[in-house]
């Protein structure tokens, strides 16, 4: 059987239903196009073409362009016909051809939108009645199906069981719901297409502004998308340029490439313009890649009578063969007249599209579920059907990190890392209020230096040498440059003394009050407090910070963030809390420093012989000069013999060297074992002496105190009982903690159903050779 023949069918019955028509088919066409068209038909099922771009053939016209009457000329039904717009929702028909004798229709509504126009996560596809065996029975089911689709917030049983009437208002004027019908039989076509509702150029009374806009954007989703066939449908009875289906095709296919034309109602052509219309079948006007085609359906007196479809067809070809220009176009034109040749030219088109995508199909599948499951992965995790476990395990997490960054973290941002520079500060500053003392009397200030002390080098980590008595060095030894000694906070040995004979109230002779001692220290006592409150203030500034930013990073993502909320609160507190408590605790030990008093003896003995001999060495080289440096250096002459029989070297040395003459004499005496240092015994005794002990117990004291008052800082945590998460209402609270925020519900939700759409349509592409 050639394409353009019409299949032979047996007159049908009036009263059998059959006198609708039977479905065109071409018995040629292979059985793997059929498989194609099956294929992308369950893809479709899936709800794939949300996400992907699946092959299919969208019927677009203007109202009034006759594509009802084409589109039941290529399915073999009939349509819902009444004034108005006759379609308000698309109308997904999938035709496919079987062995077996009987024919098939079965209706359902495809809900793509909810009932406040938001796409679906997951496209619900549900049966609008049992099977249809009679076609008679067809249009009234798409009529009700229409209607419930119109309506979505009634029930479609309403609908379908319902008065087969229209209802006053609809809900909606137009819908992107679709009705899908799925007709098998003997002889229909291995076709699927989408009709959609006509393009408005105005609105009539009581019709909507926006429904113009809606129903252009309805078909915008479907033509828009690069595999989409657009079959567009002008009626020849209107002027082709105010026909605003071909401009919105032209919008999106602009090169013709994806668009098959259909002029119908040819009959209506004024006399005189045929040939215009001729132009557009030799594709010399407006070309398109798949050419033009024209099709000639029954006029409203043959609907009115019921013809069936054979006879539809029959007197469809009649009129091209009879009727001029149309009967005299040349042969390789006529193959684009006839509803017959425009079906069998779909039905190509269609799988050989099918065929060009599928590959890519499943590549994209597989880039889509990827990047699904990306974005998937990015959302907080779903909170657990245990919420009090999980909420339990959160807050043990997070009290584990407090206590290992409290301990100590080998990272540059760690919080005792940024604490550090306020405790080196503090240090500093109270170290700073060491009392400045000076061996030599203030009248001296100006002769005399005082050089540092080595014996406190890197004791706290740093080079403490900023201040004149505060330098670091080993016992007596002295480094770099001498400290001039005329500053204005050096307290020197003659005012030290002075204030100790004027505290003097009973003491035996030499002996001085402990008050003196004191009030030194209570100098440098009362600078600490403010130093110690700020300090205070600043690790709790810093830890606050630093805490509410690990607090975050364990509970933003929970729930509605009421639990970061609610555990910021609470941590935020408890920290407010151990402020104050941390503040008592330093007036406290405040107070304790301002009674000088310590139980660390060996290490306050060993700095007060330290800094006794550092300030007694200093004091006795301003009074006796060189000779204490001499006393020290001192290296006593040898004895040998010189070289041949020279006099002896260590006698000359011993005549030139006072020190050598001192201690010879001594040893001539009987006096032996006496050393050059302890010659330095035998001079006078120092009358400042006693400041001497003085400044020495007070520094060596200050050093054991500041040390000690440096070294304290507490910190703690508590969490479950303020959040109730064990009390007696527990669960409600856990239940409250865990609730997901609705936005990221909804997107999780949106997510989920995506990756089951496309992992159903992968499962049927994978599944395409068990098929076959």
């Amino acid at each position: 059987m050639s394409p353009t023949e019409v299949p032979s069918s047996t007159p049908a019955n009036p009263q059998s239903g059959e006198s609708v028509g039977v479905g065109l088919s071409n018995p040629d066409i292979s059985q793997t196009r059929r498989n194609l068209l099956d294929l992308i038909n369950r893809l479709h099922s899936t709800g794939a073409q949300v996400d992907i771009d699946l092959p299919q053939i969208a019927v677009i016209g203007s109202q009034s362009a006759g594509k009802s009457s084409l589109i039941e000329s290529i399915s073999g039904i009939t349509l819902p016909r009444a004034s108005g717009t006759c379609t308000r929702c698309p109308t997904e028909c999938r035709l496919s051809r079987t062995t077996s004798a009987s024919w098939e229709c079965k209706v359902s509504l495809r809900f793509i939108m909810d009932n406040r126009g938001q796409t679906l996560g997951q496209i619900r596809n549900d049966a609008f009645g049992g099977l249809i065996t009679d076609k008679s029975q067809v249009e009234e089911r798409i009529r009700r199906a229409q209607r419930a689709i119109l309506n979505p917030n009634m029930p479609m049983r309403d609908f379908l069981d319902g008065d087969d009437e229209d209802l006053r208002d609809n809900e909606l004027t137009f819908s992107t719901n679709c009705v899908s019908l799925q007709i098998s039989g003997p002889d229909v076509a291995d076709l699927s297409f989408c009709d959609l509702p006509g393009l408005i150029a105005s609105v009539s009374s009581g019709g909507k502004e926006s429904d113009i806009k809606l129903v252009e954007g309805l078909v915008t989703t479907y033509i828009s998308k690069p595999s989409c066939v657009i079959l567009l449908t002008v009626a020849c009875e209107t002027d082709f340029e105010n026909q605003g289906a071909h401009h919105l095709a032209k919008r999106y296919d602009p090169h013709g490439q994806r668009t098959i034309g259909v002029l119908t109602k040819p009959d209506r052509v004024p006399q005189g313009d045929e040939e215009k219309w001729i132009s557009f079948i030799k594709n010399e006007r407006e070309a398109l890649e798949n050419n033009w085609f024209c099709v000639k359906q029954p006029s409203s007196v043959d609907l009115k009578a019921r013809i069936t479809w054979q006879e539809a067809r029959t007197r469809e070809d009649d009129w091209f063969r009879s009727t001029a220009p149309w009967s005299t176009l040349d042969p390789m034109y006529q193959r684009y007249l006839r509803t017959s040749n425009l079906v069998e030219r779909l039905s190509t088109i269609l799988s050989d599209l099918i065929s060009k995508r599928l590959p890519k199909i499943q590549t994209e599948l597989e880039e889509a579920m990827k990047a699904t499951n990306d974005k998937l992965a990015k959302l907080p995790k779903e909170p657990s059907k245990n919420p009090q476990l999980e909420i339990s395990e959160l807050l043990s997490a997070f009290v584990d990190e407090v206590k290992l960054q409290t301990t100590g973290v080998p990272k540059a941002d760690g919080i005792m890392q940024l604490i550090r520079p306020v405790q080196d500060a503090f240090r500093r500053e109270i170290r700073a209020t060491a009392p400045e003392f000076r061996p030599f009397s203030r009248k001296q200030a100006h002769v005399h230096s005082l050089p540092r002390p080595t014996f406190l080098r890197n004791e706290d980590g740093d080079n403490e040498g900023e201040s004149s008595d505060d330098a670091s060095v080993a016992s007596d030894d002295f480094y770099g440059e001498e400290v001039v000694a005329i500053e204005p906070n050096a307290i020197y040995v003659d005012e030290v003394l002075s204030r100790a004979r004027h505290a003097r109230t009973r003491e035996l002779p030499g002996h001085y009050p402990f008050l003196v001692q004191a009030s030194f220290i209570y100098t440098c006592v009362e600078k600490w407090h403010a130093p110690s409150k700020t300090l205070c203030r600043s690790v709790h500034a810093l830890l606050g910070e630093y805490v509410r930013a690990i607090v975050t990073q364990h509970f933003a993502e929970y729930g509605q963030s009421t639990l970061e909320h609610r555990v910021q609160t609470i941590i935020q507190e408890h920290l407010k809390l151990r402020l104050r408590q941390v503040e008592d605790k330093i007036d406290w030990l405040y107070a304790i420093e301002d009674l000088p008093f310590t139980l660390n003896t060996h290490y306050f003995a060993d700095y007060r012989d330290k800094f006794f001999a550092y300030y007694k060495g200093a004091r006795q080289r301003t009074e006796n000069g060189d000779l204490t440096t001499r006393l020290k250096d001192y290296v006593p002459p040898t004895s040998n013999t010189g070289a041949f029989g020279s006099p002896n070297r260590g006698a000359v040395a011993v005549a030139s060297n006072p020190i050598a003459t001192a201690l010879g004499a001594l040893a001539a005496l009987g006096i032996h074992g006496v050393s050059a240092n302890d010659l330095s015994k035998l001079l006078p005794s120092d009358p400042m002496e006693p400041a001497i002990n003085i400044m020495a117990d007070v520094r060596a004291y200050f050093q054991v105190a500041y040390k000690r008052f440096t070294d304290i800082i507490p910190l703690a945590k508590t969490l479950s009982e303020r959040l109730g998460i064990y009390g007696p209402n527990a669960m409600s609270i856990c239940r409250e903690l865990a609730e997901e925020n609705p936005r990221i519900a909804s997107r999780r939700e949106e997510l989920l159903n995506k990756m089951e759409r496309l992992r159903t349509a992968s499962e049927e592409l994978l599944n395409v050779g068990l098929r076959a």
